[in-house]
């Protein structure tokens, strides 16, 4: 067998800095620190964190007043965040700064009398804080079929936004959509779709071909993941989405095959590391590395942990 390890592959700028926040925020203040959501969409890290002292909750009614609470990468809306300030929560916004972004643009938009199509995934955690920021000039568009839907006078001002973690061939589709129905839309400034999102997308596009059958390294509930995943079958490889060696099958390959391996924006390394020891341990496989783009993005520590973070380096 041939292991072929796409790259740049895992862990992208935001989930580097709201998992490095986590972590420094257990260091700091101690367990527990609670965090509205899963700190990303991958259960391997949720798992971990839990075990270290995280408490992952839905609402902050669960949060017992005076503590300390992270927001994940994904973001939140306003009323959560005065719902945290009445509450005198402690709170540290991890939020990745490409989905504050698209908050600040959809804001922007409203406030200038803008009606925004945002388009994105239905109850995803970054589409739910995306809305909350205008909640009466947002429509949320998934498909081309709802585009079909919208009815709007020649004369509205229209502007769309997209979900940061959209495969690109969908959301250029749906763009197209809306720019014939609404020649008169108007872009973002900067396209949303965030370059990890874009780079992991590329390389499995581009190295596909290569490969027999292609394992993505990714929790379910990614969306970034579940879009690696259908990028591989729409090429016409064979496809699996998981978390680690454990949910893979030996009676799904072969000696003689190539395999493409890859991981979403949200799984470790180490799960990458535990999968190519899995199949070399069963095919003997050879493993080799193809870079398609360098990744050198880098974002700061919240500014309420950046101080720990220089005491903990010092």
């Amino acid at each position: 067998m041939r292991i072929i390890l796409a790259a740049p592959r895992g862990f992208c700028a935001g989930v580097n800095m709201a998992i490095d926040s986590l972590d420094l925020a257990l260091k700091a203040f101690g367990a527990p620190i609670y965090v509205y959501h899963e700190i990303v969409h991958n259960q391997y890290v949720v798992r971990t964190f839990r075990d270290q002292g995280a408490v992952f909750v839905d609402s902050l009614e669960e949060v017992p007043e005076g503590s300390t609470l992270l927001f994940s990468a994904h973001g939140v809306s306003p009323a959560i965040r005065e719902q945290a300030r009445l509450r005198r929560l402690n709170a540290i916004d991890a939020t990745c700064p490409l989905v504050t972004k698209v908050h600040l643009e959809a804001i922007r938009f409203a406030k200038d009398g803008y009606k925004i199509l945002l388009i994105g995934h239905d109850g995803h955690d970054e589409v739910i804080g995306t809305l909350g920021e205008a909640p009466e000039a947002i429509v949320l568009v998934e498909d081309e079929a709802d585009v079909e839907r919208l009815e709007f006078p020649p004369e509205a001002r229209l502007a769309y936004l997209t979900q940061t973690t959209l495969s690109v061939d969908d959301a250029g589709r749906i763009i197209a959509a809306l720019r014939k129905r609404f020649p008169q839309i108007t872009s973002p400034p900067k396209e949303d779709i965030c370059y990890a999102t874009q780079n992991r997308q590329e390389a499995v596009r581009e190295l596909s071909d290569a490969a027999d059958a292609v394992i993505v390294l990714g929790s379910q509930n990614s969306s970034n993941s579940q879009r690696l995943r259908e990028l591989a079958r729409e090429k016409g490889r064979q496809a699996f989405l998981v978390d680690g060696p454990q949910d893979l099958n030996v009676g799904d390959f072969s000696r003689g095959m190539t395999v493409l391996i890859t991981a979403g924006a949200s799984a470790p390394e180490s799960v990458v590391r535990e999968t190519v020891d899995w199949l070399i341990e069963h095919f003997d496989a050879t493993v080799t590395t193809s870079t398609i783009r360098e990744e050198k993005v880098s974002f700061p520590l919240p500014k309420p942990l950046r101080g720990f973070a220089k005491t903990a380096r010092g």
